[in-house]
């Protein structure tokens, strides 16, 4: 009897997302080859207000499962207040849902 046959994942698992996560809402444009740029974001500050950045600036992306869940992690630079901050943008394609991991 064979062990695991048919259950291989058909690109390489990236594990589980370390950090913590937020749930954001993310404006982005996706351009006729299917690619997908964050181009605004809106995310609840610890007093509960909604606050929007504008500027993001994407240094990478890459496709990725993790714990075989199809998602896209974009590598990002946030100017927020004057300071920027480095981030990633997850966006978890079979539910169409973006969350923002701090580093």
């Amino acid at each position: 009897m064979a062990f695991g046959i048919g259950v291989n994942p058909l690109k390489a698992d990236g594990g589980q997302v370390r950090g913590t996560q937020q749930k954001i809402a993310c404006e982005c444009w996706f351009t006729s080859t299917g690619r997908t740029m964050p181009l605004m974001l809106k995310i609840e500050d610890e007093n509960g207000e909604i606050r929007t950045i504008r500027d993001i600036q994407v240094h990478s992306q890459e496709k990725k499962r993790y714990a075989g869940i199809p998602s896209i992690e974009y590598d990002c630079t946030l100017a927020v207040g004057g300071r920027s901050i480095r981030v990633w943008l997850i966006y978890y394609l079979a539910e169409s849902r973006w969350v923002i991991n701090f580093r």
